[in-house]
């Protein structure tokens, strides 16, 4: 188990954004059970939010009903599991969901040890020592791009190909989400968010932001507002979760 002096809190945002006509984003915490969650969902006409509801609903009924003795990367590893299956299932069922998905980041925690895993191109970041580090890897085809050195940081920017993610949950049977360990120090502030906020917000300022010593809701506001006034092209999810000894 790890160590209890490390007790955590959270905040989280979600916003339509100015161009969208609905939020298909979706988000889930639960500080008692170590637990948090974002969703981006897509699909045609609203497949998207059911998709990404569908995603927080399992995991968080998953992850909240963990055996004390369940190891918790696995326990979330099995999580996204299921709630893959369960958005497959029900868009091979209902015609009017086909093709539906959601991306996926997640943050489980247990006193100072924690797992962050992802699916598509929803973000987690930690910010130690006022550095901010993106932990996760987009799943996304100009990012792997970048990472084959056919295109750069700036190319990647411009590309009319900036939306297309290779990997979901629910578009296919099943789905593997990559795992990230890390090791938690008191002051540690994860964000987990959407692209619709990292579209509109460049590292460099997610950083300067999240520097202020400001309660975690008035973080979350800042950075959805911010992301609104700079186009809000997309729907805004922000999640917070701050490491305190």
């Amino acid at each position: 188990m790890g160590s209890a002096v490390i007790h955590y809190s959270a905040a989280a945002t979600s916003d339509r954004g100015r161009k969208r006509s609905s939020n298909e984003d979706a988000f889930g915490f639960s500080v008692e059970h170590g637990a948090y969650l974002v969703c981006d969902g897509m699909g045609g006409a609203a497949a998207g939010e059911v998709a990404s509801a569908l995603a927080v609903d399992e995991m968080m009924s998953l992850l909240k009903g963990r055996a004390a003795d369940a190891p918790l990367p696995e326990t979330a590893e099995q999580a996204i599991s299921t709630a893959n299956e369960a958005i497959f299932q029900r868009a091979q069922n209902n015609t009017h969901l086909s093709g539906m998905g959601t991306t996926l980041v997640a943050l489980v925690a247990d006193g100072d040890r924690a797992w962050m895993l992802n699916v598509g191109d929803s973000r987690g970041y930690r910010l130690r020592d006022g550095q901010l580090e993106q932990i996760t890897v987009d799943h996304s085809l100009v990012e792997e791009q970048v990472r084959s050195g056919r295109m750069d940081q700036a190319e990647a920017l411009r590309s009319p190909l900036r939306n297309v993610i290779t990997r979901a949950l629910g578009t296919q049977p099943t789905v593997t989400p990559d795992v990230f360990p890390l090791d938690i120090e008191p002051g540690d502030l994860f964000l987990l968010c959407s692209d619709g906020l990292t579209r509109e917000l460049s590292d460099d300022l997610l950083e300067s932001m999240l520097r202020l010593d400001r309660a975690l809701e008035e973080l979350c506001s800042r950075l959805t507002d911010a992301a609104n006034k700079a186009g809000g092209h997309d729907n805004i999810t922000c999640l917070l979760v701050r490491a305190e000894g």
